[in-house]
């Protein structure tokens, strides 16, 4: 899990970035059922969208290197 921490979460729809990962949610058999966003401090400050975000699994496009690329039109 700390090596998915460390990655920006970036959506492909728009190329902005959404934030880092707080945590996984998984089921009884150990899928991953969504990945638990927590938003930029720039936006948690200034925005209404200082919430967390769940992105699930299905929406998740590629991991790279540095990022995980999601579709969040895909849901």
């Amino acid at each position: 899990m700390s090596d998915l921490q460390a990655k920006d979460i970036v959506n492909t729809k728009n190329g902005a970035k959404i934030g880092k990962i707080c945590d996984i949610v998984v089921n009884e058999t150990g899928e991953i059922l969504y990945l638990v966003v927590e938003p930029l401090k720039f936006f948690k400050k200034y925005t209404s969208f200082g919430v967390e975000t769940n992105i699930k699994f299905s929406q998740i496009v590629k991991f790279g290197t540095d990022v995980i690329l999601v579709d969040l039109s895909n849901g």
